[in-house]
């Protein structure tokens, strides 16, 4: 099932379990989302990069020789695009292509960008496949998980339907 699952996913395991459910039901409601404009106009216009690369279920900001890069608006969920990037790597090691990843963080009021290194180590992947199996577990129930509400749901595309 792992073929199904996308690093968008796995962002929302980390951000929201209910945006999770709802997002790989077909549920999206982020069109009309002015931050993910944001995030899109922000992958469009770094002069570093190049096309995203698609390989099956993963799409990959950039590629470099020793690195496989991802762009994220904001460090607000640091530890979800650590392990977007942290599945990215598997995917890509399982066709044969071994990499360390680089996460760049734009941060928008201060206009600078944070790099962090990530890299796929046994203990790492071991968590990413019990993570993996929690996601197939979660997209397979029957209902939506219980929205918990946080200041961030304020900003999120998914806001009025869990909580209005």
């Amino acid at each position: 099932m792992v073929e199904n699952i996308t690093g968008t996913l796995i962002s929302y395991y980390f951000i929201c379990k209910t945006k999770l459910w709802l997002h790989a039901n077909k549920i999206n409601l982020e069109d009309n989302s002015e931050e993910v404009r944001i995030g899109k106009v922000l992958h469009e216009i770094n002069e570093d990069r190049v096309d995203e690369v698609s390989i099956e279920n993963i799409k990959v900001d950039k590629i470099t020789k020793d690195y496989v890069v991802e762009v994220k608006k904001s460090d607000s969920d640091i530890k979800a695009g650590k392990w977007q990037l942290l599945f990215y790597l598997y995917r890509l090691k399982q066709k044969g292509i071994v990499k360390k990843g680089r996460l760049e963080v734009f941060e928008k009021k201060k206009g600078d960008k944070k790099r962090y290194e990530v890299v796929l180590d046994s203990e790492s992947e071991k968590e990413l496949l019990r993570i993996l199996d929690d996601i197939e577990k979660i997209i397979k129930t029957h209902t939506q998980p219980k929205p918990v509400f946080e200041n961030k749901c304020k900003k999120c595309a998914y806001y009025e339907y869990c909580f209005i």
